[in-house]
């Protein structure tokens, strides 16, 4: 069942085209990965379909009901229902700072979802026990390394019970080794068949966990397939071009390893 359908999609920023006729779908279930050089609108992808940007034009449905269609939005309370079945995780944590671990959790647990407080420190409690940070319920932001703020932004974004969540570029502000514990937090969530769209430059991580890769550049896709066979045997020449620089396998602790460019069918 398609829980994701974007169509004709296009974004501007004055003169500057930053997507142009985007249209693709995801299954509930499916782990879709978006890959592509930097600037070529991965991220406005992914911040008009969870509507933080506002699209231009096009189609965009969330879970059978339309968020957009012939560019113009639903209403805002229906709005507001469907951009609560997605969870958005963001390259730079976005955590409050002057919130605790948990109360950066249950606070819109609270606030969006009227939960009380009891059963969103419960929630919570579930959640950093699943992130491995039980120990730091109690600590702030600048308490933490870059690698469990972000445990803490992807606990913070399933407190919500999203149908489907999204991943910017989750391990870009994060130190190498730091990179392995993100990632298989990522691999447990697809394990769990959680529906995710995730921007990344992690290739070999892209190939392992992705049911799909898709590859943009210059505002369009270029091309998509299955994650092995757009990874292994891309079919375009700028695919090609981009894997060879960026390709890496990874180590066995879930790192990247030594260029390992893809060869030419």
């Amino acid at each position: 069942m398609e829980v994701i359908s974007v169509r004709g999609l296009s974004k501007s920023f004055g003169p500057l085209k930053v997507l142009r006729d985007i249209s693709f779908t995801v299954n509930q279930g499916e782990v879709v990965a978006i890959i592509g050089p930097s600037g070529s609108g991965k991220s406005t992808l992914l911040r008009c379909v969870t509507r933080l940007e506002l699209a231009d034009g096009g189609d965009i449905s969330l879970c059978g009901r339309d968020m957009l269609r012939d560019g113009v939005y639903a209403p805002g309370d229906e709005l507001r229902e469907m951009c609560l079945k997605v969870g958005l995780v963001f390259q730079n944590f976005n955590l409050f700072p002057h919130f605790s671990v948990t109360r950066n959790i249950t606070e819109a647990q609270v606030e969006v979802l009227h939960r009380g407080r009891a059963e969103a420190e419960r929630r919570a409690f579930l959640l950093l026990e699943k992130m491995g940070l039980v120990d730091k319920a109690r600590s702030y932001p600048c308490e933490l390394s870059g690698g469990q703020q972000q445990r803490v932004s992807i606990a913070r974004a399933l407190a919500l019970d999203p149908e489907i969540l999204f991943f910017d570029e989750p391990t870009s502000a994060l130190d190498p080794e730091l990179t392995g514990d993100i990632l298989r937090v990522i691999r447990d969530l697809a394990a769990e068949n959680m529906t995710m769209v995730i921007v990344t430059h992690e290739i070999p991580f892209a190939r392992e966990v992705a049911d799909r890769v898709l590859f943009m550049d210059l505002g369009g896709f270029i091309e998509e397939g299955p994650a092995a066979e757009v990874i292994d045997r891309p079919r375009k020449e700028r695919t090609r071009a981009f894997l060879a620089k960026v390709s890496r396998p990874l180590d066995t602790a879930g790192q990247p390893g030594a260029i390992n460019p893809p060869q030419k069918p």
